[in-house]
């Protein structure tokens, strides 16, 4: 039996979305959408925005991480996070459904 479940955001990356709100003074959402495109088929488009009415909204400590419902079944059991990596700190996406990516982690395929 397969089990759909949404996305999971890390403590990890709530902390840093609080941290940039902080810093900002801006209390706007992370966006994470898949498009087509990207040089493995499709990619994510992590940005910050403001929420759509049909959005699946994943809320901590007043953070928010939008998903729209076209990406949610490309980020089904997906986990958002956020890394410091010598290539420079960002978020990640750790999909299990992709079936491969290429090395900037932007892109995938399924």
């Amino acid at each position: 039996m397969h089990l759909t479940l949404p996305p999971r955001v890390t403590d990890r990356a709530f902390a840093r979305l609080a941290e940039i709100a902080e810093d900002s003074g801006d209390s706007l959402a992370l966006r994470v959408a898949v498009d087509g495109g990207g040089c493995s088929g499709f990619q994510y488009d992590i940005r910050f925005d403001d929420p759509a009415e049909d959005d699946l909204v994943l809320e901590k400590d007043g953070q928010r991480v939008l998903i729209d419902p076209v990406s949610l079944p490309f980020l089904e059991n997906a986990e958002i996070d956020f890394a410091e990596e010598l290539i420079g700190a960002r978020f990640i996406i750790n999909n299990p459904n992709a079936s491969s990516s290429c090395g900037c982690g932007i892109s995938f395929s399924m």
